[in-house]
Parts: structure tokens; sequence; C-alpha cells
């Protein structure tokens, strides 16, 4: 059976959200201020082909990851997240489950930090969102690589310039902190997954997990080797957003200093490589 309210309600938030709003180019001719489809698609992840369907209701059964990503795509508020949960014929997230919702007034703040790199995490260490500075900065994660206690554990491979010593305060503040948000949503099965894929793939986790380790993620500064703008030394901060356990993580340069005159070229090149400019 066709879902319809489910389409319907698709193409409403589609044509709210204007695409300077969702950080992309507002150029060319358009039809209605809001986003196309394939704009949609882009922003959460999934093919133009099944936005067309869902909004067509020829696509009735989305999975809940879809859904979560459809609704930060669309910039929804919680209330309306809830409703396209049941659109879709799925239970909203309980309370047991990590928070994957990003406010409307978070979108915004990312959409004036727009010279400052912010990534935002849920409470699981999962990016739900990066501005493109940010991506410009750190590099684009996909897969599993996406969760930053996997990616510290798993996959060597980080512009982030680090010392035995600064490597080890980080996994044991990292799996300390996940040991706590286990505790906090005990019914979050992506969590209890993660973990479990982390304790048979990492001894150094499995030991760290099982031994109760304590810390905390401080603020820092992170020296980054940059592929085209070179080396930046930079502040990075986390902060916490009340009610929703989500979690930024913002880079900034101490103003006149080399790193923020790297950081501005950055911000001009983006992720295109400067390698075909060398002489």
């Amino acid at each position: 059976m066709a879902n319809t309210a489910l389409g319907t309600a698709l193409r409403h938030w589609r044509d709210r959200v204007s695409p300077r709003a969702a950080g992309l180019p507002a150029g060319g001719r358009r039809r209605a201020a809001g986003l196309r489809r394939e704009e949609l698609a882009q922003l959460a992840g999934i093919s133009a082909d099944y936005v067309v369907r869902l909004e067509q209701g020829r696509a009735t059964s989305p999975s809940a990851q879809v859904v979560e990503a459809l609704a930060r795509a669309l910039r929804l508020t919680s209330d309306e997240r809830t409703h396209l949960f049941r659109l879709a014929g799925l239970a909203p997230p309980g309370p047991g489950t990590v928070p994957r919702h990003i406010t409307p007034g978070v979108h915004r703040m990312l959409d004036r930090l727009a010279g400052t790199p912010v990534a935002v995490f849920d409470a699981a260490w999962n990016q739900l969102l990066a501005n493109p500075l940010h991506t410009a900065l750190m590099g684009e994660w996909h897969g599993s690589d996406l969760n930053g206690v996997w990616r510290n554990f798993l996959n060597p491979n980080t512009r982030v310039r680090d010392t035995p010593e600064s490597r080890a305060a980080l996994q044991a503040a990292l799996v300390a902190d996940l040991h706590r948000t286990a505790g906090r949503y005990p019914d979050d099965p992506a969590l209890r997954s993660l973990v479990a894929d982390l304790r048979r793939r990492s001894p150094r986790f499995a030991a760290l997990w099982e031994s109760g380790t304590v810390g905390r993620h401080e603020s820092a500064r992170k020296t980054i080797d940059h592929p085209d703008v070179g080396t930046l030394t930079l502040d990075c901060d986390v902060l916490s957003v009340a009610g929703s356990d989500l979690r930024m993580m913002v880079y900034t340069a101490e103003p006149g200093s080399d790193a923020a005159d790297r950081l501005a070229l950055l911000g001009v090149i983006g992720t295109q490589s400067l390698a075909g400019e060398r002489p």
C-alpha cells in the first residue's frame, strides 16, 4: 500500500529548507525555494531514486537509520521527527537509546560558524554532522570511521599528530566516556554492537574496557598535518549540548597566527586539492 502521508510530509518539509540553510550552493534556476530531491538525497546519504520512491509512496518501509538521516537533513524539530518515525511505521527512539537528533538551534549554530571547523557527535561518538571546513580540515569519513572511538582504535590514518602519551590519554578518555554512555543508554542496540565489535577487534580497547579506566575528554591543542595547507596547531574544544547529550567539537586558531592564515586558506580551497597547481 502506498504511504502517501509520508510522501506528502517529506515534500512539505523539503520545500521549506533552503539550499543556503543546508550549506548547499543556491545557484541556478529553481522552481521552488526549497531543496531538490537530489539535494535531500545528498544530505541524507541515500539515493535520489529512493527519495522519489518515498515521496511517491512506492517505498513503504524505510529503516530507522534512513528516517533519522532524513530528519537531520530536513532540520526537523523533536516533535516533527517523532511524527516522521510514526509516518514511516516505526516507533520513535526511546529514552534508553542514544539521542541522535540535532536540534534546529544546533543547526543554526553551525550555520553561523562557517569559518570555524565544527563537527557534531552523539554520546557514542558517532559523527552526525560536520560543516564543510571541518571536512576540509580533517578529511571525509565514511562507514565505521564516522565513529570517533572506532577510528582512534582501528584506523591509524589520521591527520592529527599524536605522541604515544597523548594517544594513550585520548583512548582512555574515549573508553571511559563510552562506558558512561552505555550505562545511560542500556537499550541501544547500535551501541551494544559497537562495543562488542571493538572488544573483539582491538585488544587495547578490550583491556581498557575491562579495566574500568577513568578519564574525560579534555580541551587540548592539536597539531594537524594537512596535505595541502601544511601544519596547523589549533585549539580543540568539546562543548556539550544540554538536554540532548550531543557533543560539538570545535577547532579554533589564535588570531594573527600562521595557523589562522592557513585555516583561512583552507576555507577558500575547501576540499579541493591543490596538488594540480603545484609546480
